[in-house]
């Protein structure tokens, strides 16, 4: 499909450069193994260690059942609790603190993380408000309980607005209005979005996450070392690190190579950090997200 833009344009308002398409036999739930089977390799676990499995998704599979139930069939993980976080792009940092929740209640010892997310399938290819936006892609982590030391988990905030659903939304398809020739022709399978008021929401409760997130760890703005937003567009993410009184030196952006990935992007980001060497042991990382809902959140980590 072909839209009425430019890569100047682009590029100027987002400063997306690329992004992933899933191939055709690329599922959620197979990108997530892949993702999966990097993590556990990095944490020095195998699949019967995995005691729940929590899936940040926005493009499940299918409806029913969960795409983390798929997962842990594909990695024979038969001791785990599965199921996905309907939570859109904070979907990681949601999942994060699903994860934590869990160990703590000691319902698990190691739970799996996954980001994982085929945006381009709901995307609709012929609106340029949209089409320029969102890729594909999957990222992991394994949570455990942190055993001395101070590393880990600092602290975690999450919240959300239902009432500004309509400003970006999946109309049709659900079973509120299910596929029909009507939500075929109206193309309200796809993601609609009001992009200003998107964007003039987005910074605002990012703000707020970034705050309440550093007051919970107990921590300065200038103690974090790195700043890991949500990559939605770059002109977000510089005014979050603004509000954050961070140099764009100590934020991780990469929205120019994936473009919006929903809760795929926290991980992705992250994966790519820790492989340039910004994200050591003790490096203390402030993750920060906003989406669909509207939700948002933030979580302080020590490396």
């Amino acid at each position: 499909q072909r839209v009425d833009t430019s890569d100047q344009w682009i590029v100027e308002r987002t400063g997306i450069r690329e992004r992933h398409r899933a191939g055709p036999d690329d599922t959620v739930a197979s990108l997530s193994l892949t993702a999966a089977r990097i993590a556990m390799a990095k944490a020095g676990v195998g699949p019967l260690d995995i005691g729940a499995i929590v899936l940040g998704t926005a493009t499940p599979d299918r409806l029913l059942p969960s795409t983390a139930c798929d997962l842990q069939a594909l990695m024979g993980a038969h001791n785990a609790a599965a199921f996905d976080i309907s939570a859109a792009c904070p979907g990681f940092i949601y999942a994060i603190v699903v994860a934590e929740g869990l160990i703590a209640s000691e319902q698990a010892d190691t739970v799996l993380v996954v980001g994982a997310e085929k945006l381009t399938t709901i995307t609709d290819h012929t609106d340029r408000s949209t089409a320029i936006l969102f890729g594909d892609g999957a990222g992991a982590a394994i949570l455990q309980r942190v055993k001395g030391g101070d590393r880990g988990l600092l602290s975690t905030f999450i919240k959300s607005d239902g009432r500004l659903a309509p400003l970006l939304l999946r109309p049709g398809g659900g079973s509120s209005d299910p596929i029909s020739e009507k939500v075929i022709r109206e193309r309200s399978q796809f993601m609609k979005m009001a992009g200003r008021e998107v964007f003039k929401h987005a910074v605002l409760t990012m703000a707020e996450a970034c705050d309440e997130a550093i007051k919970r760890a107990g921590i300065t703005a200038d103690q974090v070392d790195l700043l890991v937003p949500h990559q939605a567009n770059i002109r977000i993410i510089e005014a979050t690190a603004k509000h954050a009184g961070m140099p764009m030196s100590k934020v991780m952006v990469n929205v120019d190579r994936y473009g919006n990935t929903s809760s795929a992007s926290i991980p992705l980001a992250l994966a790519q950090a820790e492989q340039e060497g910004r994200l050591k042991p003790g490096t203390v990382a402030l993750l920060v997200a906003f989406g669909a809902g509207f939700t948002w959140g933030a979580a302080v980590v020590r490396w």
